[in-house]
């Protein structure tokens, strides 16, 4: 590649300018929109999958934790070129940028390398630890081999998306993401049900259309940021791996990477357990995770549009603006997260139907939408402080809790009520899970505030209110 884009200009970014509530609105709701376009797509994925039979819909299920682990990769490189970016922005440094940027992007290209490999040698015996069903693991193995082994397109789709969010260029992003998801969509019952012929149809099909998805988003993210992308200055004709560069971006990154890959290993042991009781209980648990997408995914999306504005205002020592962020952020999704658990609560029935649920998947999947929803309550405000801490430097503080609840104290307690033989009980280890991780995100947080945020020196004067 060769760049086409200009160096920035040496004016004010509006992240560090605009008024917050403005800003993160400006910011966020583009992404949020877009990524709730991705959870649309997700969730048609398996309502059209689900009309193939249960074992299609298990079978993609079980395949999310090893899903997890790609997002995983992808996101935590993301979330590390976006904080340093930001933080760089903030400084002026533009030499930071530049190398943040063209780094990120190498290390796009080599975790897609890495997961060609995986789909080679480990999914196979990742399905076989899971289900001794074969149609079950034959399916399976169909979709995670070509979502996995044709990853390219999604890990430069994240990595193009944050070098736009990084700059504030978040309705580009939101293109993106809409690039993808409606070719998804579309896509979806064409292969699905045949229309291409029987070699690309069922959940091979579904996973042909995935990836092919992501690849137009992919395409049309590298467009934008040569195109439109003009603070970040991309260059890869004399291009070497700088290590220092990606040391830093892994010093967020890693973390986040690592608290997401513990919720594969949650996933994976939560299915252990669920198939304990029946395979039914199993396409309950993936139907919630698809479910769940569509409150969650405009949470992470107003993520994308809060770490810039910390990371930017880290840098440029004003600690005002990061404790406003913060503080709006906990608002908007403590809004988001309440209208979610409405909906678990009061339409449970309606929306398992989406997914053609026979009677014993009704009478395993409302007590589960319910009882895990009371933890939605509590999330919302440890998932903005989990991104702060990203954005601050501080993402061992996000690992920590992640662990807490999902290893620590989740899986040991789902066991537990296991043991009394009643699969509705299984689920109050999310609930109790959550109010462990608010315990430590509340006592982390404080600490991050006397270290970190006062002593860049102007936090005191309006941080008893939002700018």
């Amino acid at each position: 590649m060769s760049s086409i884009s200009k160096p920035a200009a040496p004016t004010e970014n509006i992240m560090g300018t605009m008024k917050i509530n403005k800003l993160i609105l400006q910011l966020s709701v583009p992404m949020m929109i877009s990524m709730l376009v991705q959870a649309l797509y997700n969730v048609v994925d398996s309502i059209f999958v689900a009309r193939l039979s249960e074992n299609a819909l298990t079978a993609v299920s079980l395949a999310f934790s090893m899903q997890t682990v790609m997002v995983a990769v992808g996101a935590g490189t993301a979330v590390g070129v976006n904080a340093l970016l930001s933080k760089s922005l903030g400084e002026k440094d533009q030499d930071m940028v530049n190398k943040t940027a063209v780094n990120g992007i190498f290390l796009a290209l080599c975790s897609a390398a890495a997961f060609m490999l995986a789909a080679l040698l480990l999914v196979r015996p990742y399905f076989a630890a899971q289900t001794s069903d074969p149609e079950i693991a034959r399916l399976g193995e169909e979709y995670t081999f070509i979502v996995c082994f044709f990853s390219q397109g999604f890990f430069m789709t994240l990595m193009m998306e944050k070098l736009l969010a990084s700059t504030g260029k978040t309705k580009y992003t939101m293109l993106t993401q809409l690039a993808g998801a409606v070719t998804n969509i579309i896509l979806d019952p064409i292969f699905i049900f045949g229309y291409m012929g029987e070699m690309f149809s069922g959940v091979r099909g579904a996973a042909i259309a995935t990836v092919i998805g992501q690849f137009v988003g992919a395409g049309l993210g590298v467009y934008l940021n040569f195109k439109v992308n003009h603070e970040i200055h991309l260059d890869f004709s004399h291009f070497r791996p700088h290590l220092p560069t990606i040391r830093r971006i892994y010093q967020v990154g890693a973390p986040s990477i690592a608290m997401q890959c513990v919720g594969s290993v949650m996933t994976f042991g939560l299915n252990k357990i669920l198939m304990g009781f029946t395979a039914t209980a199993v396409a309950v648990f993936g139907v919630y995770f698809k479910l769940q997408s569509f409150i969650f995914m405009p949470l992470f999306g107003m993520n994308s549009g809060i770490v810039p504005i910390i990371g930017y205002n880290y840098g440029a020592r004003r600690a005002d603006r990061v404790v406003s962020t913060i503080k709006w952020g906990v608002l908007y999704a403590e809004i988001i997260m309440g209208t979610g658990f409405l909906l678990f609560q009061f339409a449970p029935n309606t929306l398992l139907s989406l997914f053609a649920a026979n009677e014993t998947m009704l009478a395993i999947g409302v007590p589960a939408l319910r009882t895990i929803s009371w933890s939605f309550l509590l999330a919302g405000m440890c998932i903005i402080f989990g991104s702060s801490f990203q954005a601050l430097g501080q993402g061992m503080n996000s690992l920590y809790t992640s662990l807490s609840r999902q290893i620590v104290v989740l899986l040991p307690v789902a066991f537990l009520l296991s043991r009394f033989g009643d699969v509705t009980l299984v689920w109050l280890a999310f609930p109790i899970a959550e109010l462990a991780s608010t315990a430590m995100s509340v006592l982390f947080m404080r600490r991050t505030y006397k270290n970190i945020i006062l002593p860049l020196g102007n936090a005191e004067a309006p941080a008893h209110r939002p700018d």
